[in-house]
């Protein structure tokens, strides 16, 4: 079974690139399983909130699993990057889907980004959607 980590947050069109990334893997529905991930604010609201009680978790979950990809949910908490990067660590997976942000190169420069951190740090391949 290839692993993958797909870590969703509240933007519709970035979390549906992602799915559909996963959905054009080859044999996605037998081979491929998900861990579907949302990173909270904070640790309480990580340990209360499923994924799947957010829109977009809801969402990428019934359409992955509707495909017949196994989709399993992680709720963390804490810096996004941070998050992502010990999730894929300990769940062992193949591959990370991000979803990025369109920014300026001056933007990127200034203000960092999730998918800049972690497809720089990640041991493992990163797809960026």
């Amino acid at each position: 079974m290839y692993e993958v980590l797909l870590p969703i947050d509240r933007d519709e069109s970035r979390t549906r690139a992602q799915v559909e990334s996963v959905l054009d893997l080859p044999n996605a529905g037998e081979s491929v399983h998900v861990r579907l991930l949302h990173v909270f604010d904070n640790h309480e609201e990580a340990e209360q909130t499923s994924v799947r009680q957010t829109t977009n978790g809801r969402e990428a979950y019934d359409q992955l699993t509707e495909d017949g990809v196994a989709t399993t949910t992680v709720s963390e908490h804490g810096d996004p990057a941070d998050a992502i990067l010990r999730t894929a660590s300990a769940e062992n997976v193949d591959m990370i889907v991000l979803g990025g942000r369109k920014r300026s190169p001056l933007g990127s420069l200034l203000f960092g980004s999730v998918s800049q951190t972690v497809s720089l740090k990640a041991d493992r391949p990163v797809t960026i959607t």
